[in-house]
């Protein structure tokens, strides 16, 4: 993760240079420099929340140039390290609004989609996080697929997927023992449509020949087995399916 730690000394000394010339024109209660050198302070004892208020209060005061664009970045990635996602979030919003061609912004876009990414495992906050964090990622490795965080990006976005799919495939086998077949049915063609390149697919064409056959339609089983059998030659779930007995055999042309 991108912190700017080793920077401090070279960035406060050029805050020092790049305000001798103008602070005769703006009426401050602090200068830059005290302010960042307060918020690095902050920082690197780990008191994230004061540093970002610290980078906020910079940002408050110089609201335009680079300070205020550097002041935002510092700003939210304090937030992120202190888990105040909410804040995080509103301060990469407000760099994006201010800022949009900054050379940050793929850095932004990044730390956006982790502040999503690290609520996922809140079951409380499903699916929308998982959502949210896909939505970011994904247009990070759009805009900027050259990016230092573009990988990254597309690890998480992998990750994500298998995700959302797992909790899809758990409600389908909830709906099979259920024998709630169209929901089940629905579920399964949606992991099969929409995530085909995880690792939920195999599993999910197999439950399809279940159900199908469970419901009096071998034609449409017999088709997602063969589906399977192309797609998955050597899948634990195609090895499965050979050994089970062929009920769905009237759907052979």
């Amino acid at each position: 993760m991108y912190t700017k730690k080793i920077f401090m000394a070279m960035f406060l000394a050029s805050v020092l240079v790049g305000c001798a010339g103008t602070s005769d024109n703006i009426e401050i209660e602090r200068p830059l420099a005290q302010i960042y050198e307060s918020a690095y302070a902050e920082f690197n004892d780990e008191d994230y929340e004061s540093a970002a208020n610290e980078f906020l209060s910079a940002e408050a005061q110089y609201t335009t140039g680079e300070w205020a664009a550097n002041a935002l970045v510092m700003a939210a990635y304090s937030q992120y390290m202190d888990e105040d996602f909410a804040g995080a979030i509103m301060t990469v919003d407000r760099f994006m609004r201010f800022h949009p061609g900054h050379k940050d912004v793929p850095y932004m876009l990044y730390l956006r989609g982790m502040c999503y990414y690290r609520q996922v495992s809140d079951v409380r906050r499903e699916p929308g996080m998982s959502a949210y964090a896909l939505q970011q990622f994904q247009q990070l490795v759009d805009r900027f697929p050259r990016s230092e965080y573009a990988k990254n990006a597309e690890n998480k976005i992998n990750i994500l997927k298998n995700y959302v799919a797992g909790k899809m495939m758990y409600s389908a086998r909830g709906d099979m023992a259920r024998k709630n077949w169209p929901s089940a049915i629905s579920r399964l063609q949606s992991v099969v449509q929409t995530a085909q390149e995880t690792v939920m697919t195999p599993e999910a064409l197999y439950r399809l020949t279940e159900c199908y056959t469970a419901i009096g339609l071998p034609e449409q089983a017999y088709g997602y087995a063969e589906m399977l059998r192309l797609n998955f030659p050597d899948n634990e779930w195609t090895k499965k399916l050979d050994k089970r007995p062929s009920d769905f055999d009237s759907g052979r042309e």
